[in-house]
C-alpha cells in the first residue's frame, strides 16, 4: 500500500456515504445544518478529486503499481455508477441514458480485463478521460440543480448528453484499439513460433552436407 492506492480506497469508501446522503430523507433536507445537495456535491467532488490526485502522485512518486492500475478504474466506475443510479432514483436523470452509460463501463472493463489476461496493456485513452470529466461535471450540475441552484439543472442535462456521446465514441475507440492490439499480439506470437520451429529444425541437422 502507498499513498496513491490509499486515495483510491478512500474514493471507494466514499461511495456508500454519497448514496446515503442522496437517498436518505433528512429532516428539512439538511445534514448537520447544511443542505443535503451541497453535502452530496462536496462528497462527490472530494471523491472525484482523489481520482486526479492518486494518478498524479503515482506518476510523480513513481509508485505506479499493478494493484493501483487495476483498482483505480474499478473505483471510478463504482463512484459514477452509484451517483448515476441515485440520480435515476431521484428522477433527475433518464434511466435509459444511465443504463447506456453504465453498460458501456462494464463492456470496456470486460475488454480491458480480457486484454490483461493476454498480456496486453490498454491504458486510458484521451476520449476516455474526456468522458470521465464530462461525467463528473454532469453529476455535480444535476446534484446542485436539484436544490440550491435550480438553474444548473438544464445545463446538467446538456452535460449528460455530452457524457452519452463521449461514452459511445470512446467505446468504439476502445474496441478498435482492442482489436488492433490483439491482432498485433497474435501476429507476434505466430512470428515467434515460426522462428522457433525454424531454429529447431535447423539445429536438428547441424553438420548436414550434400553428398554426391
Amino acid at each position: 500500500m502507498n499513498l496513491p492506492n490509499t486515495l483510491t480506497l478512500v474514493r471507494m469508501f466514499l461511495v456508500p456515504l454519497l448514496v446515503v446522503v442522496l437517498l436518505t430523507e433528512f429532516e428539512g433536507r439538511r445534514v448537520f445544518g447544511v443542505s443535503r445537495e451541497l453535502v452530496a456535491a462536496a462528497i462527490f467532488g472530494l471523491a472525484s478529486l482523489t481520482d486526479w490526485l492518486d494518478g498524479y502522485l503515482a506518476r510523480r512518486r513513481r509508485q505506479v503499481t499493478w494493484f493501483g492500475q487495476m483498482l483505480d478504474p474499478i473505483a471510478d466506475k463504482l463512484l459514477t455508477s452509484a451517483a448515476f443510479i441515485s440520480l435515476v432514483q431521484l428522477g433527475l436523470a433518464p434511466a435509459w441514458m444511465v443504463a447506456l452509460i453504465i453498460g458501456r463501463e462494464f463492456a470496456i472493463t470486460g475488454l480491458r480485463s480480457y486484454a490483461h489476461t493476454r498480456g496486453i496493456a490498454m491504458p486510458a485513452s484521451p476520449l476516455g478521460k474526456i468522458k470521465m470529466a464530462s461525467q463528473v461535471t454532469a453529476i455535480l450540475l444535476l446534484i446542485l440543480g436539484w436544490g440550491p441552484l435550480p438553474w444548473l439543472a438544464p445545463i446538467g442535462h446538456v452535460a449528460l448528453w455530452v457524457v452519452m456521446v463521449a461514452a459511445v465514441v470512446s467505446a468504439v475507440d476502445y474496441y478498435r484499439r482492442f482489436q488492433r492490439l490483439v491482432n498485433a499480439r497474435v501476429t507476434d506470437l505466430n512470428i515467434a513460433r515460426a522462428r522457433n520451429e525454424a531454429n529447431t529444425t535447423g539445429s536438428s541437422y547441424p553438420n548436414s552436407k550434400k553428398v554426391s
